[in-house]
């Protein structure tokens, strides 16, 4: 590995250690919080935080991939490291997405309208699904790179090439049905959808996401 590269890995690395602390720090203020609009300010700021760490993390996959490189470990662990942060905001995301219910935590409550309390149901569905698809990419792409590690730089085996060829096809079919499942819940939350027509689609959805990895699976 040249030392101009060796140099960027390292500016790449000291970026990531400053990303995530900036990211904790606006972690811990979003969960610290004194009132609503505090809070919808912290959380545009944990945003752009985990933005920056994810571009990062696109980087460092990028010379994982890399065959120029043979000591792959630092990258893996500042991989992983961002990683973290990533599970850990997906967790406060959830709440940040559907939070236009109630400014008060009012999803929680019995009290919800029954048909209010359905489209909430539901909008917690298609978050859920999305999140079950989003850490299926994450495997699917960790396979990936675990077997392009494995492939000469000359010979490539024609059965790894495919396989890799399919693990690809099945990353950009899953972000497809992301990007349809975050526009059928901005639709939802706004009332251009109604909740009969995503119920509709609900069971076709759940076997995508539950059975797509299954040999005998069938995509309609």
């Amino acid at each position: 590995m040249s030392r101009k590269l060796q140099a960027e890995i390292e500016r790449v690395f000291k970026k990531v250690a400053e990303g995530i602390e900036g990211f904790e720090d606006c972690y811990d203020k979003v969960l610290n919080a004194s009132n609503t609009s505090q809070k919808e300010k912290y959380e545009s700021d944990l945003k752009k935080e985990i933005k920056k760490l994810q571009r990062l993390r696109d980087q460092i996959k990028t010379w994982i991939q890399s065959n120029e490189i043979k000591d792959k470990q630092d990258l893996l662990h500042h991989r992983k490291l961002i990683e973290k942060q990533m599970e850990k905001f997906k967790a406060i995301e959830k709440e940040m997405k559907t939070k236009a219910y109630s400014k008060e935590g009012l999803m929680q409550s019995t009290k919800l309208d029954p048909k209010e309390k359905e489209k909430l149901d539901l909008c917690n569905w298609l978050v859920d699904s999305v999140d079950s698809l989003t850490t299926q990419i994450d495997v699917l792409e960790a396979t990936a790179e675990n077997i392009e590690g494995s492939m000469g730089k000359k010979r490539r085996d024609p059965s790894k090439v495919e396989r890799l060829s399919t693990l690809s096809e099945r990353v950009e079919r899953h972000k497809f049905h992301i990007r349809c499942l975050e526009r059928i819940q901005r639709l939802l939350e706004n009332e251009s959808l109604s909740t009969e027509q995503v119920l509709r689609i609900q069971e076709d959805v759940n076997y995508y996401v539950e059975e797509n990895d299954n040999e005998e699976f069938i995509e309609d």
